[in-house]
């Protein structure tokens, strides 16, 4: 009997241990695009979105996508260069991106303008190797 007790306490700590890694499961930036979280939502975020929305799947998600918060979390993220796709059509929709493209761009070398056909503007964001590292959305 007087083995048994650590053994349980073993097993009982891999069990809260193993809970703790599963709730931490993160998913990637594809997969949280097709959630819906295309931002760079930090996780007190999605406790304030608990407190509004009582669909704890989504909650969960929105978890599963978030940046910690922390000070500076902000100061972290760092990016080698960005895209800003829009449509053509659209843009008479948005004169912030209009006085960006035309007047600021080339301030910014390292901003790419692609422009796609049916797409709402959109910031990519790449990584050192040129690869797509966060995408975010202008709200609709």
């Amino acid at each position: 009997m007087a083995r048994s007790l650590p053994v349980a306490a073993v097993v009982a700590l891999a069990l809260v241990c193993c809970s703790g890694i599963c709730r931490g499961e993160r998913l990637g930036a594809r997969e949280c695009e097709d959630l819906g979280f295309t931002g760079l939502a930090l996780c007190s975020d999605c406790n304030a979105l608990s407190e509004f929305v009582k669909d704890q799947e989504l909650v969960d998600d929105c978890r599963k996508c978030c940046t910690e918060d922390s000070d500076d979390s902000i100061s972290k993220l760092t990016f080698s260069g960005a895209i800003i796709e829009v449509c053509m059509r659209k843009l008479v929709f948005y004169p912030e991106v209009v006085g960006f493209l035309e007047e600021d761009k080339d301030d910014f070398p390292y901003v790419e303008a692609r422009y796609s056909y049916g797409s709402p503007p959109k910031l990519i964001m790449l990584d050192d190797k040129g690869e797509q590292k966060e995408t975010i959305r202008q709200g609709i």
